[in-house]
């Protein structure tokens, strides 16, 4: 599909704005005054194809950059709690989603935090809430889980393993100790390599290695190294992310390294720089050595077992979302819901403690709603960020109306900036390269402005 304009090129915006791994955020919820009873939430949406997501809030560590909802460690048999009430909410989602038509699972994910930080026997626990609470035959569908180098431990990944895991995910960040150590990520390369041995002994199919540029003290050689050590293990997907430095995390409370707001735009703009260099040289030597690129982030493997693999990685966003734990989402076709959402430490351990503390799961008690015009909005935004593009028949079908027509301004914007792939084939709307590098300020600037308000209001904690 091809959009075109006379115009000259807009003025160009900083390409790291924001990582749209969800749409509307967490920060664009708010508590829901009628609280919704989730049995009639779910009483007339399709539920032979769900998406199941259970969230685990715990790490040994938290990193600099990380803004998860985890806490860090989990005295007092906080961990035993956490999976009653989680037992507990299993069972009341399970019954509001009823019987009166088959309820069925299609993939599974265990995400955080870092569910490894769990023991063998929790995680055992944790995978019977998935089968005998919420029905999901883990053995029968993709289930993709994280972890962490010092969580892999050989018997956890053999629970694992044994109950149908075909995707591990594992955050490695940097093979370089002085880049974990500038990102605030205690490790070793040495753990990491023994991590990555034991995943591969216990023979799960998909591994995913998720790897951070734009650290301080990087440079394209070291950048280089990091890929090859990662490559060495011919993990079938990676995932390049770049740095951020978000408010409440540990690298936002070490502050600038300059003062003033002409340095601070300088740094900025260097940094952009180096972030942008990085992600080019990181994308052409894994195309080089045989990957495909799938999102700005996302790159698999050519040769790797596609019957194996999960979603791609924009699913978690596909309605008929269902979320078990404090910091996971559910979506509906018309109300995303969840928990109250924090990053500082003291909130999160305050919500896990109401969650822990919590009987009845009955009712949604925060979210957005979403309406038709944001559904379109949403389906654009998650399907433009991937490699692969949207077929404009696809979204006339879902529809009944064009992209093009929906979303004027925001498309010959991209076009505008070259963001758009002008040799697309007729019927696909597709980035180009640029607008690839560019996917985390082109997710942004598709935010609606009600969404923009919601999220700027937002009182962070």
């Amino acid at each position: 599909m091809t959009i075109t304009t006379s115009t000259p090129a807009p003025p160009a915006l900083r390409p790291y704005e924001s990582y749209v791994y969800a749409y509307p955020h967490k920060t664009a919820y708010r508590p829901l005054a009628d609280r919704p009873a989730l049995r009639s939430l779910w009483a007339a949406e399709p539920k032979d194809a769900l998406s199941l997501y259970l969230h685990i809030p715990f790490c040994e560590v938290r990193c600099g950059f990380c803004n998860l909802f985890t806490r860090i460690g989990a005295p007092d048999e906080l961990t035993t709690r956490y999976l009653d009430a989680l037992d507990r909410q299993a069972l009341a989602v399970r019954e509001a989603l009823g019987d009166q038509e088959p309820v069925r699972f299609a993939a599974a994910a265990f995400g955080g935090g870092t569910p490894t930080f769990l023991t063998a026997g929790e995680l055992e626990r944790l995978c019977d809430i998935a089968e005998k609470r919420m029905g999901a035959e883990l053995s029968a569908v993709p289930l993709s889980v994280e972890t962490s180098p010092s969580t892999a431990t050989a018997d956890r990944l053999a629970v694992l393993a044994d109950r149908g895991t075909t995707r591990i995910s594992i955050g490695v960040q940097s093979f370089v100790d002085e880049e974990a150590r500038a990102a605030v990520r205690p490790q070793r390369r040495a753990d990491v390599e023994a991590a990555l041995g034991r995943i591969r002994d216990a023979r799960i199919p998909v591994l995913n290695v998720d790897l951070i540029y734009g650290i301080e003290g990087q440079t394209e050689r070291s950048w280089l190294a990091s890929l090859d050590a990662a490559l060495a293990w011919r993990p079938e997907e990676l995932y390049l992310y770049p740095l951020y430095v978000r408010p409440l995390t540990g690298l936002h409370r070490l502050g600038p390294t300059v003062t003033g707001p002409t340095a601070r735009a300088l740094e900025d703009a260097a940094w952009d720089e180096q972030r942008l260099r990085l992600y080019a040289v990181g994308r052409d030597h894994l195309v080089a050595h045989g990957y495909e690129q799938v999102s700005m982030r996302m790159f698999r493997r050519t040769d790797a077992p596609r019957e194996q693999e999960g979603p791609e990685d924009y699913a978690c966003q596909t309605d008929g979302m269902i979320g078990l734990g404090c910091g996971a989402r559910s979506y509906t076709s018309a109300l995303h819901y969840s928990f109250d959402y924090a990053v500082d430490m003291r909130e999160i351990r305050s919500i896990i403690d109401d969650f822990t503390a919590t009987e009845d799961f009955s009712r949604a008690e925060v979210g957005r709603y979403v309406d038709a015009v944001e559904a379109r909005r949403r389906h654009l935004l998650q399907s433009l960020l991937q490699a692969a593009g949207l077929p404009v028949a696809e979204y006339r079908a879902r529809f009944g109306t064009d992209p093009a027509a929906d979303f004027p301004a925001e498309l010959a914007g991209f076009a505008r900036r070259g963001w758009l792939d002008t040799s697309a084939p007729d019927g696909l709307l597709r980035l180009s390269p640029s607008g690839l590098a560019h996917s985390d300020a082109l997710g942004p600037a598709l935010f609606s402005p009600g969404v923009r308000a919601a999220m700027a209001a937002y009182e962070r904690k």
